[in-house]
């Protein structure tokens, strides 16, 4: 018989196992999900000088904010100017006129492999100005476009001990704008003195290294955010002007200039101790291995003497010229010294026959 006093019981009985099984349901489903981890924090490098970095250009995402406190100016005067080969009379022959001296690092490659030629990386002059503790560097190239489509880097290479391999080089990255900035400039270090081998005066290829191997400086990080800048156009004599601290060369140095279409590869330099002559190739059409072939598109300039008097012994300075002498003349007259006088001597009045000097001394009898 049903027990109509049982079914409310059975009612709220029921209510509470449902209440409960609600309750239960998030807390369990909790401890079964697995934990969220945290993503692990991305270090920041703002010290490249002591963590080395292979070159290449500046990262264009997650680039940090930089606070810019020295600034250089907007104009400034030239240096002394410094020539360089440049091939622009002889490029519808596709070659280079002279000027390329492999063993002594002095390229003369604005040519593509197939020999093309490249105005706007072909060097005519630098000049440096050094001023208020800014080295302003203006190169002056053929063409007129340091944004031409083959990404053209260009750098100057900084020689502090002055034994031609150099310790630093400031490396831009296109695209170059008209107005100051450090956006696409790099400064690398050469901390375990390999650029240039043993010698900087003679190839020594093949020869391992790592060319220049530190990264001190990125487009504004650094141990300073206004070491380097650079430009494009800034006047005559400048198609592309770097600055830099002084701080960075000290007061003497060696300076050099290049630009870079081909290889590209600060790690590799300098390239005439990475390829031997032959594989690299030559650009002049009267040696033996021409046309261009490993080392091409790259052109360079002589070094110059800044701070300091120049010996003339300096690796890879710009040549002197011999100091010139005066013409040479006849020797002079040397005087004749007097010989005393002899002590043979004619007699006060004289010999009438005649008188028979040395070594008899008398007068002759008549």
């Amino acid at each position: 018989m049903y027990n109509r006093n049982l079914t409310p019981l059975i009612f709220l009985i029921a209510i509470i196992m449902m209440v409960s099984l609600a309750c239960n349901l998030p807390a369990q489903a909790t401890r079964n999900a697995s934990p969220v981890q945290p993503e692990p924090a991305v270090p920041v490098e703002n010290n490249f000088q002591v963590t080395p970095s292979p070159p290449g250009p500046p990262s264009a995402t997650n680039t940090p904010f930089v606070t810019h406190v020295d600034f250089p100016s907007s104009s400034t005067t030239s240096g002394k100017i410094v020539y360089d080969v440049e091939s622009s009379g002889t490029a519808p022959e596709k070659r280079a006129p002279y000027g390329d001296n492999y063993d002594i690092y002095r390229i003369e490659r604005p040519f593509m492999q197939n020999m093309d030629y490249i105005p706007d990386m072909d060097i005519v002059t630098y000049n440096v100005r050094i001023t208020d503790g800014w080295v302003y560097v203006s190169i002056q190239l053929i063409g007129s476009n340091p944004n031409n489509e083959l990404g053209i880097h260009y750098g100057v290479e900084i020689d502090t001990d002055l034994d031609g391999g150099a310790e630093f080089i400031i490396w831009s990255n296109p695209p170059y704008s008209a107005e100051w900035s450090t956006q696409g400039v790099q400064v690398f270090a050469d901390q375990n003195k390999d650029t240039g081998g043993s010698s900087a005066t003679r190839s020594e290829a093949p020869l391992s290294g790592d060319g220049y191997e530190t990264k001190v400086f990125d487009s504004g990080i650094g141990n300073d955010p206004d070491l380097a800048w650079v430009r494009t156009n800034a006047g005559q004599g400048a198609t592309i002007q770097f600055v830099f601290k002084e701080s960075l060369s000290g007061s003497s140095f060696l300076l050099g200039v290049l630009a870079d279409a081909g290889l590209k590869d600060v790690t590799r330099m300098y390239y005439n101790d990475r390829f031997t002559e032959e594989e690299a190739g030559s650009p002049e059409k009267d040696e033996q291995y021409y046309p261009l072939k490993e080392l091409y598109a790259f052109d360079n300039a002589c070094r110059e003497a800044y701070g300091f008097e120049a010996t003339g012994y300096e690796p890879l300075l710009c040549p002197r010229e011999e100091p010139t002498r005066p013409p040479r003349g006849p020797r002079p007259t040397e005087p004749v010294p007097e010989e005393p006088p002899s002590e043979c001597q004619p007699p006060p009045g004289g010999c009438p026959f005649g008188w028979a000097g040395e070594p008899d001394c008398y007068c002759i009898p008549g």
